[in-house]
């Protein structure tokens, strides 16, 4: 009898042992997906900030209007800036 229980104790265990195993592996998997996505998008975030620093420069901003627009760009006076409200989709 102490031996069926023995069996079935070391039987038990090993099952235990086994789901506890799979259900970590499992959690490693997704937590080092996770990590990977966040490492991508952190790098995507530092290229766009990048980017949105070197492009917003006024230095920048004017050299381009040289470059591109030339005559078309005119200074606007920011008070005579209104809202357009929309009202019934017209």
């Amino acid at each position: 009898m102490k031996k069926f229980f023995l069996i079935f104790f070391i039987i038990f265990l090993t099952i235990v042992t086994t789901v506890t195993k799979n259900s970590t592996k499992k959690l490693e998997s997704q937590i080092y997906i996770v990590k990977e996505n966040i490492s991508i998008l952190k790098n995507k975030y530092e290229l766009v900030l990048l980017e949105y620093n070197y492009l917003t420069t006024p230095k920048k901003l004017i050299e381009y209007q040289s470059k591109y627009f030339e005559n078309d760009l005119i200074p606007l006076d920011i008070n005579k800036i209104k809202k357009i409200k929309e009202e019934n989709n017209e």
